[in-house]
Order: structure tokens, then sequence, then C-alpha cells
């Protein structure tokens, strides 16, 4: 008898991280404080909690800036914005002293109101077809 021949561990673990950027991303820093750094941790923090939902989002843009320059306060703004496949843009704008606690967030704020715009389209219909609507009548 044949014996099964065993798949190696590293062609599965290729095919993940082919697989881990399935969210669409624009990231652009306006001031340039953005460094390859913080866009990495962006995006892998992005595709993280944006991935359960990837089949209807269509893309999504992250704008990052420093608002007051050189002055202080809190003045880090992360905007993400996500355009989604039959409902409407999702857009979430968090402000805060430090550029990380900016970025993280807005990654939470945007997963909620995702996830709830999401919710709230599975749960409501968007119209009643008239068949249904006469039958309900004739019944």
């Amino acid at each position: 008898m044949a014996s099964r021949i065993k798949r190696p561990a590293k062609a599965k673990a290729a095919s993940q991280a082919a697989s881990s950027s399935r969210i669409p991303a624009y990231i652009r820093s306006v001031d340039g404080i953005l460094k390859e750094t913080d866009k990495a941790y962006l995006r892998r923090k992005l595709d993280r909690k944006l991935s359960k939902f990837a089949g209807s989002v269509e893309r999504t843009s992250v704008r990052v800036e420093d608002v007051n320059g050189p002055r202080g306060g809190t003045d880090k703004r992360c905007a993400i914005k996500v355009v989604l496949r039959g409902l409407p843009t999702v857009f979430i704008e968090e402000r805060h002293a430090s550029l990380q606690a900016a970025m993280d967030g807005a990654l939470a704020r945007i997963e909620r109101a995702v996830r709830q715009s999401l919710q709230r389209r599975r749960t409501k219909p968007l119209r009643v077809r008239k068949s249904e609507g006469r039958r309900a009548a004739l019944a």
C-alpha cells in the first residue's frame, strides 16, 4: 500500500503569508511624520482588524498628519476611510498627542464602525419585494 505523503510545513506558511494582505489599503502621510516602521505597523494592524470583513471591503484609505506642526499638543491625526460594497463609506478620525495612540484609536473605532454597518445590512432588509407584499396581503 502507498503511504500518505506529508505536505511540507513551509508551503503552508508561504500560502498564509501571501494571503495576509487581503485589504487593499492606501496609506498617506501629509507631513512626512510616518516612518516606514509606522507604515508597516499600520498596514499589519489594518489587515488584522479588517481581514474578517475582507469580502465586503472594496478599499481602504489612511491619512496621517501632524496638525499643529512643531508646536505640540493633541495634534496627531489619523483618518481612516473604508469603502464597503453596497453600503455607504465608513469614515473615522482620531486625534491624540502621540502618533501611535492616534493610529490605535482610529483602528479600534474603524473595526467597530465597519462591524456595525455590516450588521445593520444583514439584519435590516433594504426593501420589500412587491411580490412578497402581495402574497402577504392575499393570505
